[in-house]
């Protein structure tokens, strides 16, 4: 492929961890995805914030080119799709089903409900994804958009946005990166 991924194993599970911030498990044919906030640049206007809309399409192409690519068959999202009731306008509802309907006859999509996407439960029937706000357990998998107390396997969750700060004189970077912890239940 033409992205340089770093693999990982984890309690027995090989994960692709993907540049594109998102996980695939080829063994199950899953892509993961978190914490996408389509509509959050509408969200800010409409607070009177000037910012640029393309961030949708941009986060939209780079999903679609990650299922054409990986050709999963399910595309699991930890929670936060969209940012709030203000971004859910139009454009965004038509570029995210557009996506699904590119994808809906080989690729189920499913959302587990994150913070953000609690209000708007109502919406979510009519955009063309399966949902459910408890974690899903695929196998030894434990997927949710908050981290589990006591996950029963290992817990892949969203939520977090975990981040790497460079710092130099010049510059100030904040990169996304992939975090993990090891909890010992005894």
């Amino acid at each position: 492929m033409g992205w340089q991924m770093k693999q990982v194993t984890i309690a027995g599970m090989t994960l692709q961890l993907l540049p594109e911030k998102a996980v695939y498990i080829e063994s199950l044919e899953i892509l993961l995805v978190s914490d996408i906030h389509l509509g959050k640049s509408e969200t800010f206007q409409s607070l009177g914030i000037p910012i640029a809309n393309q961030i949708n399409q941009v986060t939209i192409d780079r999903l679609h080119y990650l299922c054409t690519a990986l050709t999963p068959k399910m595309l699991i999202i930890l929670g936060d799709l969209f940012h709030s009731n203000d971004g859910l306008v139009e454009e965004v509802v038509t570029q995210w089903t557009r996506f699904v309907d590119s994808i809906s006859t080989t690729i189920t999509v499913k959302l587990i409900v994150g913070n953000h996407d609690r209000q708007l439960i109502q919406s979510l029937h009519h955009l063309g994804v399966e949902w459910g706000t408890e974690a899903l357990q695929i196998h030894q998998l434990v997927l949710s958009h908050y981290p589990e107390p006591q996950p029963r396997g290992l817990n892949i969750c969203g939520h977090i946005h975990p981040c790497i700060r460079i710092k130099t004189r010049l510059d100030n970077l904040r990169l996304p990166c992939f975090f993990w912890i090891i909890l010992l239940v005894y």
